[in-house]
């Protein structure tokens, strides 16, 4: 077995992400995008498909790592016989082309320090052509190049299709390590000062930090969780991928491998609350214009997620030269799920542009006219079955979030018009359809005998998504259905502490996900039963959920999507968009900042 998923810490450059093991190694990263191929695949596959380790030589983990202060630089430290050395990694803001910096300083005593870069491009697929040319090695494999130096230069030489460096360390001496990407067709990339690039590195994110304005209990863990979801925004257009890695999986050996480099809508209310309430008003803006460029068109050909972009097309395919983490299999490249129907994210659209308006973020013109035509499909539409918020690969089904979020959608349209007499719309129409929908889940969805909403019409399962239902409004949180869910989903759902987001057991007609296997607790489906439990008057325990969560968290503050508590190893991809926001949406409603729609 290689590294834990809890092994890794993300550096990053607001384009990509890396991950960088407690051994040194980087097994992780796509060029110049997320959603690019990567070009070291290790964690996917083995060390023969691409990854760079830099640490004493024949160490093993280090013996402390960091992030330096508030920042995305990480400083890992080994401790050996001969003296004690530290490696700082980052990825500065780019200009253009995106570097991976790599500066090794001794501390105490004299280290003997080893190197070994292998690129693999394409998913650790392809070797590239490596030669020496002013100073760097320069790896180029058709569409890329690659271009590796070192300050001050040290010797390289190659070895089993990998480029080695041996080098010594003594007190107080450095040496800087830069890797470049660039189409391989341009010239040489423009030389990068790394010590320099570390210095404004630093000040770039301890600024950005600064700016957070929560002050409750657990600020470092909510500002790590928003230096996160900071690195996992792509810069140039806003957008937020869920998380920066495919198929990791969420059981070890199974098949609930996914491509998570994407953005997806869902994601998009809890988001943009969570930067408005924080003082980050450039980046829910950001955001916000992002959600308004990929989601304009015909309502009927609205997406669950879109590329960093805004790209539609994403198929899906399997890559059978990578043996999956830990063996699990498929490895997957694409999301099928994209092309799935959900009559959720109409809601999430409509209330993320409600929440922008609500919270004086500017107004776009044209933003009530796709609300306005979200509606009005709505009006035809909301009554159809759907794949619902958690991409059900099988039937459709009439899903109780599902619906709660049309009426979302009829909601917030109806109070946007009552507040803005000006605006154009249905008023009459939109409050029917909401009054319809309300009573049709009130009346189909919610198990009486049980006392408890279920996971869609007729169904005896549960689902941890209506632990929503009293946070965008749908019924108040004294409600005897709202107090009988959270009890009804806290019992059924419970996986050693947590929560899972629905069973996956096998029904009569197979598993009700459409998916073979099983998974762990869903960490944000814990963090809205802290929030759930808060809201019903049971503050005590939403704490102790709350700091138990915390706990779940790696070394360097970083959560992946799911957790086996049997195991105690986190599971999905990692680190996972949602759980961080989980994770500050928790504090800030426990800290009274946060609020219920």
């Amino acid at each position: 077995m290689g590294a834990l998923i809890e092994d890794y810490a993300l550096i990053g450059d607001l384009q990509t992400a890396a991950l960088v093991g407690r051994d040194g190694s980087v097994d992780w990263l796509c060029l110049p995008r997320f959603d690019s191929p990567a070009c070291f695949a290790s964690l996917l596959g083995d060390k023969d498909n691409g990854h760079w380790r830099l640490a004493p030589a024949g160490a093993r983990e280090c013996t402390r790592r960091a992030y330096l202060e508030d920042s995305l630089v990480l400083e890992s430290v080994w401790e050996t016989d001969a003296g004690t050395v530290k490696v700082t990694d980052f990825m500065p803001q780019r200009d253009r082309a995106p570097d991976l910096v790599r500066i090794v300083e001794g501390v105490s005593g004299s280290v003997d320090m080893l190197s070994v870069l292998r690129l693999r491009f394409d998913y650790g697929h392809v070797v590239p052509w490596i030669r020496r040319t002013d100073g760097h090695r320069v790896a180029v494999a058709g569409p890329d190049s690659v271009w590796l130096r070192s300050e001050p230069p040290v010797p390289t030489y190659g070895r089993d299709f990998s480029t080695r460096s041996e080098f010594t360390v003594a007190a107080g001496e450095q040496v800087a390590f830069v890797l470049t990407w660039h189409p391989s067709h341009e010239p040489r990339p423009e030389l990068l000062d790394p010590h320099e690039s570390l210095r404004l590195s630093l000040e770039d994110w301890r600024e950005w930090a600064g700016r957070c304005c929560y002050r409750g209990p657990h600020r470092d863990a909510v500002v790590r969780s928003l230096i996160t979801l900071k690195a996992l925004t792509y810069a140039p257009t806003g957008g937020i991928v869920a998380a920066p890695t495919t198929s990791l999986p969420e059981e070890i050996g199974g098949v609930r491998n996914w491509d998570y480099r994407y953005c997806w809508l869902r994601d998009s209310t809890l988001t943009l609350g969570a930067l408005l309430s924080l003082g980050y008003e450039d980046e829910a803006a950001a955001w916000r214009d992002w959600l308004l460029r990929a989601v304009a068109g015909d309502p009927a050909d609205l997406q669950i997620m879109y590329g960093v972009a805004g790209e539609r097309r994403l198929p899906e395919t399997d890559v059978p030269w990578l043996a999956g983490y830990e063996r699990s299999f498929p490895v997957r490249i694409g999301n099928s799920a994209a092309t799935q129907f959900q009559l959720d994210i109409y809601g999430e659209v409509i209330d993320s542009l409600h929440v922008a308006r609500s919270d004086g973020l500017g107004v776009k013109p044209h933003a009530w006219n796709i609300q306005r035509c979200f509606l009005e499909f709505l009006q035809a539409h909301w009554r159809e079955p759907d794949e619902g918020l958690w991409e059900i690969r099988g039937p459709r089904r009439h899903f109780v979030h599902s619906k709660v979020m049309t009426w979302v959608a009829a909601d917030r349209a109806v109070r946007a018009l009552e507040a803005d007499p000006e605006l154009d719309g249905d008023l009459d129409g939109w409050r029917a359809m909401r009054d319809a929908v309300h009573r049709e889940v009130c009346e189909r969805g919610y198990d009486a005998a049980r006392g408890t909403f279920t996971q869609f019409y007729g169904s005896r399962e549960l689902d941890a998504a209506t632990l929503l239902i009293p946070r965008v409004g749908f019924l108040p949180p004294d409600d005897p259905r709202v107090v009988g869910t959270v009890d009804a989903v806290r019992r059924d759902l419970a996986h050693d502490g947590l929560l899972r987001r629905y069973s996956c057991e096998f029904s009569p007609g197979g598993p009700v996900d459409g998916v073979p296997g099983d998974e762990g607790a869903f960490l944000v489906c814990s963090f809205w039963l802290a929030d759930a439990l808060h809201m019903t008057g049971r503050t005590k325990e939403a704490r102790e959920l709350f700091e138990h969560l915390l706990t779940l968290r790696n070394d360097v503050g970083l959560l992946s999507e799911e957790y086996d508590a049997r195991t105690g190893r986190q599971l999905g991809n990692f680190p996972q968009a949602f759980s961080h926001i989980g994770l500050v949406g928790t504090a800030l409603l426990l800290a009274g900042q946060g609020t219920a729609d």
